[in-house]
């Protein structure tokens, strides 16, 4: 795997507890993005380093930069349909556009715009941004926030294919690690290592709630 480990009870100790954060592995050309699929479309994936065959154009696709957040929702690859886990190596410039473009999943009026002008955008607009409460390696609720980006149209096709520069199968990496989830040794698991992703547009930051 062409990612970097790294102790979760070490990462534990430097992660901030609370909080919005894009909890990523990232440098200045990529950020690594987490999905989980059935056989036929992760295999289809991994060889052909694009996402096509029995892969949904016309649905909306969710990413998650954060892996324990993946782990929570696949059931560390458990889940049916959900077997292949796979590392999405993206562009790193178009992480920031999908962002740009994003409109919140669901309205809160601290976003400053009406209920109505937030309706139009979500009509208008073809990537969401969630934010959802992070989990521990045992899925329990953590108070830092953890992002999902939702992509659909013009964003699914590019996202599938131009945006991404590698995708590996990480699937039997998770069934290992989970193995210490399962015995209860935390000590012994491994993750990949992140940090807190900034962008150097600061009106984006604040659009995101991420200082």
């Amino acid at each position: 795997m062409k990612i970097e480990l790294k102790k979760y009870n070490e990462q534990l100790q430097e992660w901030p507890q609370t909080g919005y954060h894009i909890m990523a592995q990232y440098d200045d050309e990529k950020i690594i993005v987490y999905q989980s699929y059935r056989k036929e479309i992760g295999d289809f994936a991994v060889k052909n380093q694009f996402f096509g065959g029995a892969f949904s154009l016309d649905r909306m696709t969710w990413i998650k930069p954060n892996f324990l957040w993946m782990m929570y929702r696949n059931g560390w690859g458990t889940k049916e349909g959900q077997e292949v886990v796979l590392a999405i190596h993206l562009k790193r410039e178009v992480f920031e556009k999908y962002l740009q473009n994003a409109v919140y999943s669901t309205y809160s009026s601290d976003l400053g715009i009406s209920n109505e002008e937030w309706q139009a955008q979500v009509k208008s607009s073809s990537v969401r941004l969630q934010w959802d409460p992070d989990h521990d390696p045992y899925g329990g609720k953590l108070e830092r926030r953890a992002i999902q980006i939702g992509l659909r149209n013009e964003f699914t096709r590019s996202f599938a294919t131009e945006d991404i520069l590698l995708i590996e199968d990480i699937s039997g990496f998770v069934s290992e690690q989970y193995e210490f989830v399962q015995r209860r040794e935390l000590e012994n698991l491994n993750i990949p290592a992140e940090k807190p992703f900034l962008f150097k547009n600061e009106e984006l930051n604040k659009k995101l709630k991420i200082t």
